[in-house]
């Protein structure tokens, strides 16, 4: 059974399969003098010896397929029909880039399980032929992933004074972003790593279970997300850091690649507010450690605001305890650095906008040397409305979790409150350490790597089927 998730307008010219290994092989699908043919000159640059703006695209885009190629094992090519062209944009915000399959199919021969939905290419895979060949005289077929990129990047009106790195290392400049590992990211989505269900509703497309959600377990209702609802995983897509991975290879390799540890805090008095709270650490400052920093958590006071924008005036009780500042206004490097200033042993600062988990918070000043993370805003509130009882509260660092796992050492899905169209479900949670290529956004310090011990990318891809068959998800 075939579905299009997209219409295509041409078909083009594909290569012959690979009668031995597969390859994934670029197709360009850009008109005369625009992006792959876009004959801007350009300077060879991190190893990509193209000429041109658009050779240089191509090449960048090769490295990539080449890098999938030899981390899959197929019978059958794998055809990206890639292009640059204009994406949605503005001059602070915009889309980088977007891949995926193109149709799904369900029950083909060797599908691991009935009625449900796979990508292309790993359908592909499992019944070792390709299932929607090339038709030039019917215009259509032939393709499995779509891949599109923004070819507007770093002009004025698209994300202005950034550009793409062409490169094939991790040489960018803080302004550029890799397009090596955003192109690594979108195929994979692409070759499976994402579901179709819908985030918003919890329904399935056209009624059917896909591969991905196999492998959903959501620790709080204590279910698969096959046993759910639709009710269930609309609330179950909304559930921070409460749903896993049950993936038997990824579980194999995680404590290969994730870092130990994850950051927490934790009040103990009152009893009325006591427990763990989710955190968001800083990339500024000392990274936070098992003995972690102990305190009152006293609200700082700058002008009679908690903001923390300019110097704190009661220092007094902020000294030796853990400042609690609200976000808005000023950097976070300065909130914190009044805060050092006055003596706070670590600070806290309240999101000022609904959501959870926190994000973590950006930044550089190595003149901070005390450690600092963000809570929600509803964390927030809860510890100023018990902050007349003097809450007592720890900021450490838990060594008994992975950092991008749970307690039980299965990793965490991205399932953020409000839901992320277009992210949600389909990433790994930001708090993964080191930075995985499959979290949401693209890190700057992400390696040139889809497999561990640097990254579990290829693992997910593993336990869908591409290395011979699915493995079977385990209740955890």
């Amino acid at each position: 059974m075939r579905r299009e998730l997209a219409t295509l307008i041409a078909a083009l010219a594909l290569p012959a399969l690979a009668e031995a290994r597969a390859r994934v092989v670029i197709v360009n699908g850009d008109a005369a003098g625009v992006g792959f043919n876009d004959p801007t000159p350009a300077a060879p640059v991190g190893g990509n010896a193209g000429t041109t703006v658009g050779e240089q695209r191509l090449i960048a885009f090769q490295r990539a397929a080449d890098i999938w190629t030899h981390e899959i094992e197929s019978k059958v090519d794998v055809f990206v029909l890639g292009s640059f062209a204009p994406l949605s944009c503005t001059a602070t915000s915009g889309v980088l880039g977007s891949a995926g399959t193109l149709t799904v199919w369900a029950n083909f021969p060797r599908a691991g399980y009935l009625d449900t939905w796979y990508h292309a290419a790993l359908a592909n895979r499992l019944a070792h032929e390709d299932l929607d060949p090339a038709d030039p005289a019917a215009g259509y077929g032939g393709f499995d992933i779509r891949a599109r990129f923004n070819g507007n990047l770093g002009q004025p009106t698209c994300l202005a004074g950034t550009s793409w790195y062409y490169g094939l290392d991790t040489g960018h400049a803080p302004s550029q972003i890799n397009l090596l590992t955003v192109l690594l990211h979108e195929f994979a989505h692409g070759l499976g790593f994402a579901s179709f269900a819908s985030v918003s509703t919890g329904a399935y497309f056209l009624g059917m279970s896909d591969i991905y959600s196999k492998y959903y377990y959501d620790l709080t209702l204590g279910k698969f997300r096959d046993q759910m609802t639709d009710a269930e995983r609309k609330a179950s897509a909304v559930n921070p850091r409460n749903v896993i991975w049950a993936g038997k290879e990824v579980r194999d390799k995680l404590h290969d690649v994730l870092a130990r540890g994850t950051p927490f805090l934790v009040v103990s008095f009152p009893s009325t507010i006591a427990g763990r709270y989710l955190v968001g650490p800083a990339s500024f400052g000392p990274a936070i450690d098992a003995v972690g920093v102990a305190g009152t958590v006293v609200l700082g006071d700058s002008g009679g605001n908690s903001l923390g924008c300019t110097p704190l005036t009661n220092g007094a009780a902020v000294a030796g305890n853990i400042a609690l500042l609200d976000r808005g206004t000023c950097t976070f490097v300065v909130k914190v650095k009044n805060a050092q200033d006055a003596g706070a042993a670590a600070v806290l600062i309240a999101d000022n906008v609904p959501g959870s988990p926190p994000s973590g918070l950006g930044g550089v000043d190595p003149a901070v040397v005390i450690p600092s993370v963000r809570i929600t805003q509803a964390d927030g509130a809860a510890l100023k409305s018990e902050l007349a009882n003097n809450v007592t509260a720890r900021l450490a660092l838990d060594l008994r979790v992975r950092a991008g796992a749970d307690p039980g050492g299965r990793a965490l899905l991205y399932t953020p409150n409000p839901v992320q169209p277009g992210s949600t479900v389909s990433h790994w949670d930001t708090i993964a350490t080191p930075n995985q290529l499959m979290e949401p956004a693209i890190n700057a310090d992400l390696p040139i790597s889809v497999d561990a011990p640097q990254d579990l990318t290829r693992s997910l891809l593993v336990d869908i089927g591409w290395d011979g068959e699915e493995s079977r998800p385990a209740r955890p």
